[in-house]
């Protein structure tokens, strides 16, 4: 790789602040990370709800960062807005991919129905009522492809092991199912997280973000059933709950963040899409409570041998 420039990352996060344990705080550990490598700086701006967005953006815009990194899908609006309007200044948003792309903003995807996938396998393999349950914040594709690859994932081991675990919460060919409709009320967690145990899910994937330590909670108290994490690992970020953590789907932030704003300091920065694959880990399950073996179904996924999404 050529020599690296010292490089000024700002990131302006999504509403759930700098120490969401999720995103905003993955995303920003590969700031400081970065900027520690190069000899450079990292700040953030925290956007306490959505109209903060193109704010925290604009004041960015006069502080010479070298990247602006704006934080998950629903920044998508704005940080277009003013890529467009400062063809000069490099952009990477998490998350979100612009179709036409842009020359000067890198969307930073991730292959989650990989790690999904293997969740799914897993989640199958420890259940003992034969039903696992997954639900969704809000019906948009970051979201559903880890409810696609959780599906998937179980029938490949049903398929692979004459089993019948049934997933609930989503249907793959309908591609509608459980949504709370928001990313944030505990209490909506909570509640699914008991409806679906009521119906028998003994292994529970919430793809909704803290929505999903209400259901956490739910979980712990009955005893009965296992959850799975996601975006970060579970047991570290909701430690609280990790004697009921069966695995977690890693979205890798940190690393894609890096990778990107070492794109800028060696000088290499273009505009397009910075894809996070089993292959290159920027997606994975964590270990956890389980005995199953998923080398080989890694390897069959990088080599495209089995799909994980519709």
């Amino acid at each position: 790789m050529a020599e690296l420039a010292p490089v000024k990352v700002c990131e302006v996060t999504d509403v759930g602040g700098i120490d969401d344990k999720s995103f905003n705080a993955t995303a920003w550990i590969g700031a400081q990370n970065v900027a520690e490598e190069t000899g450079g700086e990292a700040k953030y701006l925290e956007s306490q709800q959505q109209t903060d967005y193109e704010r925290n953006i604009n004041a960015f815009l006069e502080e010479d960062c070298d990247l602006i990194v704006t934080v998950g899908f629903l920044l998508g609006d704005a940080t277009a807005a003013a890529a467009d309007a400062n063809p000069d200044q490099n952009f990477s948003i998490i998350d979100f991919a612009y179709d036409p792309a842009k020359p000067n903003v890198v969307g930073q995807v991730y292959a989650v129905d990989q790690a999904a996938f293997l969740a799914g396998y897993i989640a199958a393999s420890v259940s003992e009522t034969g039903i696992i349950g997954t639900f969704g914040g809000i019906n948009i594709p970051p979201v559903t492809a880890f409810m696609d690859g959780f599906v998937l994932g179980a029938d490949y081991y049903n398929e692979q092991n004459g089993t019948d675990v049934q997933v609930i919460g989503w249907d793959v060919d309908k591609q509608d199912g459980l949504f709370t409709g928001n990313f944030d009320s505990t209490d909506d967690g909570r509640s699914l997280g008991e409806s679906l145990m009521d119906e028998g899910a003994d292994v529970i994937l919430p793809v909704a973000g803290p929505v999903g330590l209400g259901t956490a909670a739910a979980v712990q108290e009955r005893g009965n059933a296992w959850i799975i994490g996601v975006d970060t690992d579970w047991t570290q970020s909701a430690s609280e709950f990790a004697d009921i953590v069966l695995t977690s789907i890693m979205k890798r932030m940190d690393i894609s963040v890096a990778e990107v704003a070492k794109q800028v300091a060696s000088g290499s920065f273009e505009g397009g899409l910075f894809v996070s694959t089993l292959e290159n880990g920027g997606v994975a399950v964590t270990d956890g409570p389980y005995d199953v073996d998923i080398s080989g179904l890694i390897d069959m996924i990088i080599s495209g041998e089995i799909a994980t999404s519709p």
